[in-house]
């Protein structure tokens, strides 16, 4: 198993400085993983820091509440692919599920999908807060929509991935949607659990550590 390939190496800090992003890129490039994930305001460096390599450079939107209207989270992200973005992570608008309104995070979903000219998608419904029922339902609204990957979480709410969410989200998944598990995964137990469950790619800003800690076992 090629572990680098599934790590998203993340610096979502708001306190992250210009040397800590020239870190994570630096840590990326040495590790080959699969993208790093920054916010929008360091898009443009890291798309320079990582000129030359295969490393994509992810940004979040609507982050991390999603409570921003379907109009700029839309801006957002088509400012995002402009500066640089290869691929978007979305936090859905949690109190229209909790409304029961689907219609509109369908339409909030197509709008960025449609606006961001064929770049990655992946769809954060924060696990932690939604039932079993509701988790089912956002796989199956991400199956109709044609996203590339359902997110568990942001890593900013109560806790983060879990496996057996994971593992409910891959019962009910489609073929062409992929998991992203994030938010406490910092060890390789962990994310080798996240993956026999289904993932196939990890948000953390532990990627180094873990690197390291599979070269030791």
């Amino acid at each position: 198993m090629e572990l680098n390939k599934y790590i998203d190496h993340t610096n979502l800090k708001n306190t992250a400085t210009l040397k800590d992003i020239e870190k994570l890129c630096n840590e990326a490039i040495k590790y080959k993983f699969a993208s790093v994930c920054v916010y929008p305001y360091y898009v443009t460096l890291a798309k320079r820091l990582l000129k030359g390599t295969n490393i994509c450079v992810c940004t979040v939107i609507g982050f991390p509440s999603g409570m921003s209207t379907k109009e700029v989270k839309v801006y957002e992200a088509i400012d995002a692919v402009e500066a640089g973005a290869d691929e978007i992570d979305m936090v859905i608008n949690i109190s229209a599920l909790k409304n029961k309104d689907y219609d509109y995070i369908k339409e909030e979903i197509e709008e960025i999908r449609d606006a961001i000219d064929g770049k990655v998608l992946k769809v954060i419904i924060e696990t932690c807060l939604l039932t079993r029922e509701e988790i089912i339902k956002m796989t199956e609204i991400c199956n109709e929509t044609f996203v590339n990957f359902i997110k568990t979480s942001t890593g900013f709410s109560d806790y983060g991935a879990r496996v057996e969410d994971v593992k409910l989200i891959n019962e009910h998944k489609n073929d062409l949607l992929e998991i992203k598990a994030s938010g406490g995964i910092r060890d390789y137990k962990t994310m080798e659990e996240m993956i026999n469950a289904g993932a196939t790619r990890i948000g953390t800003s532990s990627g180094v550590s873990i690197m390291n800690e599979k070269d030791n076992n």
